[in-house]
């Protein structure tokens, strides 16, 4: 597992290459191609995994896109209250989960 005070800068080192690390669990993924503005891509994949995180994954995706109805009833399949936090915070919070130890 990567240390949580390590996933900023990992991300922000991802941020510059053409995909994600080939090594990094799909829903991870997901939010490295919402990032750089594949939404569609993103919400593939986390529409494909039916865990708690990736209905979390998915309830993001739908805040990012607005739908915030739909964004509700994922955050209430994953079982986690509904984000408040600004998107960006709340993707970190996602990738310190999928990535390192948080």
């Amino acid at each position: 597992m990567i240390a949580g005070d390590d996933i900023a800068a990992i991300l922000a080192e991802a941020a510059t290459a053409e995909s994600p690390p080939q090594d990094w669990p799909q829903l991870a993924a997901a939010l490295w191609w919402e990032a750089h503005g594949e939404w569609e891509r993103a919400h593939g994949i986390a529409q494909g995994d039916a865990s708690p995180v990736g209905a979390q994954v998915h309830a993001y995706l739908h805040r990012v896109e607005g739908d915030l109805a739909n964004a509700g009833y994922w955050y209430r399949r994953a079982r986690v209250p509904e984000a408040r936090s600004e998107l960006a915070d709340e993707r970190l919070e996602l990738a310190k989960r999928l990535l390192g130890d948080a």
